[in-house]
């Protein structure tokens, strides 16, 4: 288990409700042994002009659950984690429904992380593929 920090679905869904993820649906799911998953929903939030899925709406979404799940692997009473470097590959649009995202550690080390965020659809097409690396420091 990569987990150091005890936490429900609820706690995270709660914590992130007054902040960008909450504003666009950003929703926490499910926590596994080594993943976390969250969805979003394609809407007139999340689109860009031409009525698909914003790329950015893509990056909020890996960057918001592999941030949250950096933090869940560290002490958070003597450090905290911030986003160093995210790489998103928009793979296929989408216009409606939502998408759900899976974040696995591909590193955790004293000092960085980095997570591998798989964004697919509902029928389970690959939507984006992105990397976010996570600087961890000392409060």
């Amino acid at each position: 288990m990569i987990w150091k920090k005890n936490f429900t679905i609820d706690e995270l869904n709660e914590a992130g409700k007054d902040s960008m993820a909450g504003y666009i649906g950003i929703l926490f799911t499910e926590k596994g042994k080594d993943f976390l998953s969250a969805t979003m929903p394609v809407n007139k939030h999340t689109h860009q002009p031409t009525g698909i899925l914003h790329g950015g709406a893509s990056a909020v979404l890996a960057e918001t659950i592999g941030s949250v799940a950096a933090s869940m692997c560290i002490d958070t009473e003597k450090q905290i984690c911030v986003g160093m470097e995210i790489n998103c590959n928009h793979l296929s649009p989408i216009k409606t429904g939502k998408v759900i995202a899976i974040a696995q550690p591909l590193h955790i080390g004293a000092r960085t992380h980095v997570w591998d965020i798989k964004i697919r659809n509902e029928k389970e097409k690959l939507i984006c593929v992105g990397r976010l690396t996570v600087a961890v420091f000392n409060k």
